[in-house]
């Protein structure tokens, strides 16, 4: 199975957002650490103070003969967030009775404030956060202020939260760079692709401009160069194939001539001769076929000359060239009886393509039993069915090049073709931009489909 790997935009723009995460959440958690940090020692800070100033106050009514130490606690001002409590003799002492005072302080605290005589801890009481202050007043006597911190609690959840919406945004702008970025710098990689289809199209004359991108400049001198010596080659071995052909094509005629003589007199030949010239008159037509076959192949990388085209009448003619039966051809599309469907084509390029399709499923393929063309949305599909045994699959990519016949040719009918035939079929279909692929029919067969993009 393939890997999957992800495109080079993909992987830019990844790598932009992850960027940006990383930088973001950096300073998010280091901003967020100091701010916390403050807050909190200059909320400590507070609550030193407080429990200072209060100590004193306890401490100046602790000289009293009967001090009353509650009626102490519910003169000071504690606002809504402290609570003083106060340790004397081994009792509790709170402003209102309360049973919890004991827990409320770590008993680590408390053997630290009676070892150093204060001490200061963060504590969560009941889910809340806190900080608790210790001060020792008498050696039996100690006061703890605790200033309880739901509002800072809540202050720096909700930093938090703005902080991972801004990391999240920074991001998401990070990969928006980095798309933007890819979209500028893949620009010219996309005239280098349009320019290479065009050719892969037939389309010769395509270049790129060194004057576009200074950076790209060598590239775009090369491919250019590369090109022009690919567009020399092909001229070359068209024009090759062309005059070969020409020049093959003078003496055939004459041979045809003689041997349409001798043929024509096999009745007045002893039956040895009659054999000769039976086998001389089939190798001529074949070897004209090949002939007309090498023409066609050094027009193929001309450009499709494109224009409107009935491809049902189209395929009609070709089937009663071949003296089948008209019945086999099937038009379908929408709101259409099979009457004025026209795409936009090259019609030789296409009429040749049906051409072969039959004659490769009358030699190899038992006859063709369908013709289909359909409409696809913008697209059109020919499909050609045959009755034969159908084609191996190791075969169906190779079957598509020159000189190319299946193994199973003899078994499907004869092999005395030229090769080229479907090596002509793709290369035409190549010129429209499609594809041609060899699939099995429902019940038995081979099934040569063809894929035309964009012809309506």
């Amino acid at each position: 199975m393939r890997r999957w790997r992800a495109g080079l935009r993909t992987r830019v723009v990844a790598g932009f957002a992850a960027g940006a995460l990383t930088l973001s959440a950096s300073m998010a958690l280091i901003s967020y650490e100091i701010t916390r940090s403050s807050l909190i020692y200059g909320r400590e800070r507070s609550t030193v103070r407080s429990a200072t100033f209060d100590s004193r106050v306890v401490s100046a009514g602790l000289n009293a003969e009967r001090p009353d130490i509650a009626a102490m606690l519910r003169t000071l001002d504690t606002g809504g967030n402290r609570r003083v409590l106060v340790q004397h003799l081994g009792h509790w002492y709170a402003r209102n009775a309360d049973g919890g005072a004991a827990t409320a302080v770590p008993q680590s605290l408390q053997r630290l404030v009676s070892d150093s005589g204060q001490g200061i801890q963060r504590v969560h009481i009941d889910g809340v956060p806190a900080v608790v202050v210790g001060i020792l007043l008498t050696p039996a006597t100690a006061l703890y202020e605790i200033d309880y911190l739901r509002e800072l609690d809540q202050t720096l959840r909700t930093l938090g939260w703005v902080l991972i919406l801004v990391a999240t945004a920074v991001a998401a702008a990070g990969a928006g760079l980095g798309w933007y970025a890819t979209r500028y710098v893949l620009r010219p990689l996309r005239s280098v692709a349009d320019a290479a289809q065009g050719i892969t199209a037939g389309d010769l004359s395509a270049r790129l401009d060194p004057a576009t991108d200074r950076d790209l400049e060598r590239l775009s001198t090369s491919f250019n160069e590369m090109v022009d010596q690919l567009s020399r080659r092909i001229e070359r071995d068209r024009r090759f194939a062309a005059d070969v052909s020409h020049e093959l094509r003078s003496p055939l005629q004459t041979l045809a001539a003689s041997a349409s003589v001798l043929e024509r007199r096999r009745d007045r030949l002893d039956e040895r001769t009659a054999t000769a010239a039976g086998l001389v008159v089939a190798e001529l037509a074949r070897f004209q076929s090949l002939v007309d076959d090498l023409l066609e192949l050094s027009r193929g990388d001309l450009p499709a000359q494109l224009a409107p085209v009935d491809v049902g009448e189209l395929a009609r003619r070709a089937v009663q060239r071949r003296r089948l039966s008209p019945d086999i051809v099937r038009c379908g599309w929408a709101g259409a009886d099979g009457e004025g469907l026209r795409w936009t084509v090259d019609q030789r390029r296409i009429e040749q393509v049906l051409v072969n399709l039959l004659d490769n499923a009358v030699t190899h393929g038992g006859g063709p039993v369908a013709v289909r063309v359909e409409v696809h949305g913008p697209d059109g599909v020919i499909e050609v069915d045959d009755e034969g045994p159908g084609v191996n699959p190791a075969e169906r990519e190779v079957i598509f090049d020159r000189f190319v016949r299946g193994r199973s040719s003899g078994a499907r009918g004869n092999d005395a073709g030229t090769g080229l035939g479907l090596s002509l079929v793709a290369q035409h279909v190549a010129a429209h931009g499609g594809r041609v692929r060899v699939l099995d029919r429902p019940g038995g067969g081979a099934r040569f489909r063809i894929e035309l993009p964009g012809v309506r």
